[in-house]
């Protein structure tokens, strides 16, 4: 495969431009591919040329070198969303490069239930398996029913139910065993039509509760506005008037801690002559918040390092203000190691850094 082959090829494009934190230099190649043969054909030009190969979607969680990517880099603009009612559900099958919101958005604007606490989420539909994406007490797990990707070896196109995505806390095998494996083109969701929002989450709760006197009220698309809300105060929703939301999100993932390994920090804050931290027992551990963590290491949210911070509005937002990748990291390390001499747990980054 040469490149002349390749129409949208491109060559020394700056990544920063594709990212929400934007940070990263200059890709050597950069390819925008709008079906699944030019995804298949993007792939085996960076194979035939030994090239090394990313995939981005809406660049809202990775973080790239600054002195940028010498491989080739492949955007998955594969657009199209279709339902199909069966009665009680709907399947909505989503091509990978649909914008996630736009897709949540018309989920509830359908009247249907089961990614609504999902708004506002940034990226694109193809991402939210990799990390199994959750927000507010929904997961996309809970309604996906196959994710169909491309084998970067064999090209074939391959779907797999969501068995066989090895879904967990902010995981599957995308992420982990099978990373750089397969790229996503397709996943089909299932909705309950009519269904009742979910509110398992106290703080959105409390949120509606605050705005709705009357419980019966509180539809899917109160819920998505109140999410969506929640997140503008945390500048969690991609806003150019908004420095804070210059960010990847969430940078770190709450720790889930075992029996012990909970007793044990229990020991711990007993030691600092702290009464408890914020945490909620589920079916893997105890998971307590990371955001927590940070402030209590000594990160402040607003605190500034060069021309990068913590979030003025969420302190697990790595915020990048006028600063670069090194400076980004350096402050993650920073973080990581605070967290971890003094409570005892290493933190987890959400984020994907090249």
């Amino acid at each position: 495969m040469t490149q002349e082959k390749l129409i949208n090829l491109k060559k020394d494009v700056n990544l920063s431009e594709y990212t929400t934190i934007g940070l990263g230099g200059k890709a050597k190649y950069f390819i925008s591919c709008q079906t699944v043969d030019e995804i298949r054909s993007a792939i085996e030009f960076g194979e035939s040329n030994r090239l090394r190969i990313e995939i981005l979607g809406g660049g809202s969680n990775l973080i790239f070198p600054d002195d940028g990517f010498d491989g080739l880099i492949i955007k998955i603009d594969y657009k199209g969303m279709s339902f199909e009612d069966d009665g009680q559900y709907t399947k909505a099958t989503v091509n990978a490069g649909e914008v996630w919101d736009d897709f949540a958005r018309m989920s509830v604007e359908k009247n249907l239930a089961g990614i609504e606490c999902l708004s506002g989420i940034p990226g694109s539909v193809g991402a939210t398996p990799i990390q199994n994406v959750g927000a507010y007490g929904q997961e996309v797990k809970d309604t996906i029913v196959y994710v169909k990707v491309i084998s970067r070896n064999s090209l074939d196109v391959l779907e797999l139910n969501v068995g066989r995505c090895e879904f967990g806390y902010r995981e599957s095998r995308f992420k982990s065993t099978d990373r750089d494996r397969f790229v996503i083109v397709e996943v089909c969701y299932r909705l309950k039509n009519s269904g009742e929002p979910s509110l398992k989450y106290d703080e959105l709760l409390d949120y509606i509760k605050s705005k709705k006197k009357n419980k019966n009220e509180i539809s899917l698309k109160a819920v998505r506005e109140s999410v969506l809300a929640l997140r503008r105060k945390k500048s969690m929703l991609i806003d150019p008037s908004d420095p804070n939301s210059r960010s990847v999100g969430s940078f770190f993932v709450n720790p889930i801690l075992s029996d012990v390994e909970y007793a044990d920090f229990k020991e711990r804050l007993a030691s600092l002559g702290i009464k408890r931290a914020p945490c909620y027992k589920s079916s893997q551990g105890t998971k307590i918040s990371a955001g927590w963590l940070v402030e209590n290491a000594g990160f402040a949210r607003g605190y500034k390092k060069n021309g990068v911070g913590v979030s003025s509005n969420h302190s697990l937002a790595l915020v990048n203000y006028s600063g670069t990748t090194v400076e980004i990291l350096s402050l993650a390390d920073d973080i990581e190691n605070a967290v971890y001499d003094k409570f005892g747990i290493r933190l987890q980054k959400e984020a994907v850094v090249i």
